[in-house]
């Protein structure tokens, strides 16, 4: 039977969520012309908070845990008490009810109870009827059955007659205790040792089975060559502490109904276990997303796939999102806050969020769309605008990049969608095309020299790619300029670098050893013999500086400009 229970409550917990997500919002089916009338009249709800059994069970063990039986007897199926021997009798089973729950009886947890005012359809019990827990007595089982009746102006649900009177039948041949222990102290509702035995017990099988899966998860590391590496060791190491976790709520769930404990005590509790369950299943699936993303991140980046990366980071956050937004709507739910309407009115807030929220929906399309079209990978060097660096993250907001000022720069997806993005990391050559100045008092034969002696450097040089070529490209009015138009052919920019430094230290060095030279910024100024005279004896009256030049400027050069990269 415990088995049963327990396969039930995991169902139950499972499908709540479900149940909340598919299960439409009740609208009123016929409006007619005396829809405002009707509208006008404020339904009065019942005072005892009767009208589904999620609510009856509530208020039942709210009466039963402050010992106020003549409460308790008003949550039961039983004529109204107009005399006093009544209202005795319906104390004395209310005190008989909560006697054999306490010893051996069972109430369906929150969670598994219906919040429909109609009950649940699905149970093969008549509709006016629902079935919320078994009592055992003398090994016999007697269900809680709750039946659907008029009190007053309220459809309520009570305990059913026929429930209360197979208590009654077996409890008048095998009398049970309903006095309380004399000298016993009570919290909430129940024995402190109740409470102290149910919570002792839940740290002790948790604590048991989380040291059990820390020993696995130790002796798997030390038996596996490559831990970070291995699927296998990733999924138990994430898996087996909410496992664990998992596992203690269903033992302290069978073995917390076998306990000679107080109803009260134990359905608190279980109540919020419930919760205890949810956050295991969350943490489970949180760890599961983790060391799948990490793992396959770690084999994108051995096989130089980066932009796959930047694909499994957004996923991995979506994930994460989904499931603590289902956790929150599971945890709602234990507390009894109705998630249905919320739901529904989502659809209706969604578009006032929408239109509050505009910048945040641009920046989500504009991570969908930067993942999509992937301008660039995480790892690559890029340059947005005026901001140049290295794209360290790609989130579903916005986009960081490193600058090499060391800085991180942070652009929103909906503004890096709309912009330019030049990739450096995607280039698969190199552009060398230095321009190299020859002075003006170089023959023309050495000049033709100078240009073989460029050719040639390029020709041994293995990393260049077809195609490379140098020539005579134009006069200045300083030099002779020889142009080269060629692509260093390799991926990495500090290889290129290397390769850009060889070609153009070798290019020098053998125009220096064939006696050709380099022009510089220098300029020659000629002046007229009787300037010449005035500045050899410094005449007075001659200002040397204003003194204008005869003839055509010497041929001057300019110094090689520095190679761009």
């Amino acid at each position: 039977m415990n088995r049963i229970f327990s396969l039930r409550l995991l169902v139950s917990l499972s499908l709540a969520l479900l149940l909340g997500l598919t299960q439409p919002p009740a609208f009123a089916a016929g409006q007619d012309a005396e829809a405002p009338a009707a509208a006008a009249e404020v339904a009065v709800p019942d005072p005892l908070k009767r009208e589904t059994p999620r609510s009856m069970v509530s208020g039942l063990l709210g009466a039963l845990g402050e010992s106020d039986y003549d409460r308790t007897a008003l949550y039961f199926d039983l004529p109204p008490a107009t005399t006093s021997r009544q209202r005795t009798s319906a104390v004395a089973q209310a005190r008989a009810f909560h006697a054999v729950l306490d010893d051996g009886g069972t109430l369906d947890t929150f969670i598994a109870l219906s919040n429909d005012a109609n009950g649940k359809f699905n149970d093969d019990l008549p509709v006016e009827q629902e079935r919320v827990g078994e009592i055992v007595i003398q090994d016999k089982k007697i269900p809680v059955l709750l039946t659907k009746g008029q009190d007053g102006e309220h459809q309520v649900w009570r305990v059913s007659r026929e429930t209360l009177a197979q208590i009654a039948a077996i409890t008048k041949r095998a009398p049970v205790a309903t006095e309380p222990v004399a000298d016993e102290v009570v919290v909430a509702g129940a024995p402190l040792k109740d409470w102290a035995l149910l919570l002792g017990l839940g740290v002790l099988v948790f604590g048991g089975l989380w040291m059990l899966s820390a020993l696995i998860v130790v002796c798997m590391r030390k038996l596996v060559p490559d831990p970070e590496a291995n699927g296998l060791y990733r999924f138990f190491e994430a898996a087996l502490p909410p496992v664990s976790l998992l596992i203690a709520v269903f033992v302290f769930y069978n073995w917390a109904e076998q306990l000679p404990v107080s109803i009260v005590a134990r359905q608190t509790l279980l109540r919020y276990t419930g919760i205890v369950s949810v956050i295991a299943l969350v943490w489970f699936g949180l760890r599961l997303v983790d060391a799948i993303s990490e793992l396959a991140i770690a084999r994108m980046q051995r096989s130089q796939r980066r932009q796959v990366i930047s694909v499994i980071t957004l996923a991995r956050r979506a994930a994460k999102f989904i499931l603590l937004a289902f956790s929150a709507i599971a945890i709602l739910s234990t507390f009894g806050i109705d998630v249905t309407t919320g739901i529904a009115a989502l659809g209706i807030g969604g578009i006032a969020l929408a239109l509050g929220a505009q910048k945040t929906v641009e920046n989500l399309v504009g991570s969908v769309t930067v993942i999509a079209d992937r301008p660039m990978q995480v790892g690559d060097f890029i340059k947005v605008g005026d901001v140049v660096g290295t794209v360290e993250d790609v989130g579903i907001r916005s986009t960081r990049i490193r600058t090499n000022d060391r800085t991180v720069v942070t652009i929103p997806n909906g503004d890096l969608s709309a912009r330019q993005i030049e990739n450096f990391a995607t280039r698969d050559r190199f552009l060398f095309n230095p321009a190299i100045l020859v002075d003006f008092g170089t023959s023309s034969a050495k000049l033709r020299e100078a240009i073989g002696i460029v050719q040639q450097v390029l020709a041994e040089q293995k990393n260049l790619a077809e195609g490379a070529r140098a020539n005579l490209a134009k006069f200045t009015d300083r030099a002779f300029v020889i142009e080269v138009f060629s692509y260093i052919d390799v991926h990495e920019f500090d290889t290129s670098v290397l390769i850009r430094e060889t070609l153009l230290l070798t290019i020098y060095e053998r125009l220096e050893a064939a006696g050709i030279t380099m022009a510089f910024p220098a300029q020659t100024i000629m002046f007229s013999p009787e300037q010449m005279d005035a500045l050899m004896q410094a005449k007075p009256g001659v200002d040397l500086e204003k003194a204008e030049p005869v003839g055509p400027p010497a041929p001057a050069s300019l110094p090689t400009p520095q190679p761009r990269t």
